[in-house]
């Protein structure tokens, strides 16, 4: 319920990531893709209510212990989870913790159903060694045809960072040198450092952290210049190196 799904229109959709469950309990606006914002309501109305509706069916949801239910979804990060046949005020969403929201249910008009968006085929949320255990099954299938990759789950946030890194750097550079010197201040006072805003969205207390993704950045993009140079390539004539 915290994460946009469904039709959107173009550009970037925003979720809130409320500290509980934040890296450094670091709170802040989260930014999705349009794109994988339909792609997430298409998983949701076919591969995961099917999985719902076989789990439901097993009363998987029935025998769940420790639960919390939350019976107003519409209020996302603001909704309430209760013990099932407890009153009282309940806990707010936001301030559960990750251990906690794996055993959260939502009361819908078809029945419970698991709180949290990616389940696995038994119906139920994917737990921490199960997300690993997925990474390392097709990391093995990739060595096994001969494709040399390997992924982990983390390597996730550091291509996120070094992608958005890239284009937010990419864009800057080329705004501020279409401006004179006071426009340039103007913009900066406005707009930021690209480097800030990637260490807000991961999460880092010091921009010392998040320096190691414009490390990378920059050897990825000699890696790449490099690749495109012909072995057998020479200077044009006439073209000498400064001494």
């Amino acid at each position: 319920m915290e994460v946009p799904h469904g039709p959107a229109g173009r550009g970037y959709e925003r979720f809130w990531l409320p500290g509980a469950v934040a890296k450094n309990e670091s709170a802040r606006w989260v930014y999705l893709p349009a794109g994988l914002a339909r792609k997430t309501g298409e998983y949701i109305a076919a591969d995961r209510a099917g999985v719902v509706a076989a789990a439901r069916a097993r009363g998987a949801y029935d025998a769940m212990g420790g639960t919390l239910v939350i019976e107003d979804p519409g209020l996302g990060s603001r909704a309430v989870a209760r013990r099932p046949g407890e009153g009282g005020a309940g806990v707010r969403l936001e301030r559960l913790t990750p251990a906690e929201r794996a055993r959260l249910l939502v009361r819908t008009p078809g029945g419970l159903e698991p709180a949290v968006l990616w389940l696995g085929e038994h119906g139920l949320p994917v737990s921490l060694s199960g997300w690993k255990g997925i990474f390392r099954t097709a990391s093995a299938r990739c060595q096994r045809a001969g494709v040399p990759v390997t992924c982990h789950p983390h390597m996730l946030r550091h291509t996120f960072a070094v992608a958005t890194l890239e284009q937010l750097q990419r864009g800057h550079i080329a705004e501020l040198a279409a401006m004179t010197a006071g426009q340039r201040g103007e913009y900066q006072r406005i707009f930021g450092d690209p480097l800030d805003w990637v260490r807000r969205r991961l999460g880092h207390r010091s921009a010392t952290t998040t320096l190691k993704y414009l490390h990378v950045l920059q050897e990825l993009e000699m890696e790449t210049r490099m690749a495109l140079i012909p072995d057998d390539w020479e200077p044009a004539p006439g073209l000498v190196a400064a001494p």
